[in-house]
């Protein structure tokens, strides 16, 4: 099976890809690296009337350098983040993460805004900008507006994102040199989209002391305050996450979240995490 027809645009400019987006009336949508609205489309679980193509405006693909932060324009790719080609304000989360989405192939074209509005919730870059209390930086009609990534999405699938607006970039804090973290992905082979995730950053110099509960149905689960998980794991500490996270009590799904919360709060002891 193959997409229905469609008229397909390339504007000059951020400003000119949103009025198309406007003009559609509900029936265009933005492609960049097109992994996930591609195969959608060619399954006729979508049919735009109209594709707006932004994978070589400039300024989507910037990397903005701030004392505090780094803004990631919306179109750089995870292969970017996994090679170091943009700056990193994660220590070393980001590539390692990067590195495992998918296969190289779908790395080289996917990107990070793609994958943000996509919004799969077992997608590995909704998960990590939650856990670095990340801003989604949105352009449409009125102007920009920002998001924070722990309530940018709503559910599986659904994000803050207006019909008419496009992420133009992702503002990510900085870690400091000597945080901490790990990241924690189960799937059953290379390439799957995870059946859960966890992961902890620890940056007492921040402040900043955070885990994540992902691959839910819906919304990462965000543990603000995670001191307690990241100083003496304790099961009964984590079963009200879990609950939170909206999972079923003596289920699959809880035994495997459970399992990659403590292994992704063990890992801390570590430099650097697994994808083990």
């Amino acid at each position: 099976m193959k997409a229905v027809m469609f008229d397909y645009q390339q504007p000059t400019n951020a400003l000119e890809a949103v009025k198309l987006l406007q003009a559609s009336d509900g029936m265009g949508k933005i492609v960049s690296g097109s992994q996930s609205l591609g195969p959608m489309m060619n399954l006729r679980l979508v049919q735009p009337e109209q594709l707006i193509d932004v994978r070589q405006l400039s300024e989507l693909r910037a990397c903005v350098e701030e004392p505090g932060a780094v803004i990631l324009g919306a179109a750089t790719t995870h292969a970017n983040i996994e090679d170091g080609v943009v700056a990193d304000p994660s220590q070393g989360l980001m590539p390692f993460v990067a590195k495992g989405i998918a296969y190289r192939a779908v790395r080289n074209r996917g990107t990070l805004g793609g994958s943000l509005a996509h919004a799969d919730p077992a997608a590995d870059w909704v998960n990590v900008m939650a856990l670095l209390d990340a801003d989604i930086l949105l352009l449409g009609p009125n102007g920009e507006r920002s998001v924070k990534a722990d309530t940018f999405m709503i559910g599986a699938f659904t994000t803050e994102l207006a019909e008419d607006e496009i992420i133009r970039a992702v503002r990510i804090p900085r870690l400091s040199a000597s945080a901490r973290w790990s990241y924690y992905k189960f799937n059953r082979k290379t390439g799957e989209f995870a059946e859960a995730i966890a992961a902890f950053v620890d940056d007492p110099q921040r402040g900043v002391r955070r885990a994540i509960i992902g691959a839910v149905d819906g919304a990462p689960q965000v543990i603000e305050q995670a001191g307690a998980l990241i100083d003496a794991w304790n099961d009964q500490l984590a079963d009200p996450w879990l609950l939170a996270a909206g999972i079923e009590p003596d289920s699959y799904e809880y035994e495997t979240r459970r399992v990659a919360l403590q292994r992704a709060a063990r890992q801390l002891s570590s430099p650097r995490g697994t994808l083990a």
